[in-house]
């Protein structure tokens, strides 16, 4: 398990009914795999790390933080 730096940056995201609401978007330094939470607290960058790890495309198992 590597420790692997992420780049998050807030942006504007569009809901279910197509409305824009604040969110975070996260990018993996390695691989550019990106994701995204509705929210810029704490938690939806939280989220986003955790989703990294879930949803890997090299199917590796990091440690992500935020860089």
């Amino acid at each position: 398990m590597a420790k692997v730096e992420v780049t998050i940056e807030e942006v504007a995201l569009e809901n279910e009914d197509g409305r824009s609401q604040p969110g975070v978007r996260a990018e993996c330094e390695r691989c550019n795999h990106t994701v995204e939470s509705f929210g810029t607290g704490d938690n939806s960058r939280r989220r986003c790390l955790a989703l990294l790890r879930e949803e890997c495309p090299e199917g590796e198992e990091n440690f992500y933080v935020e860089g």
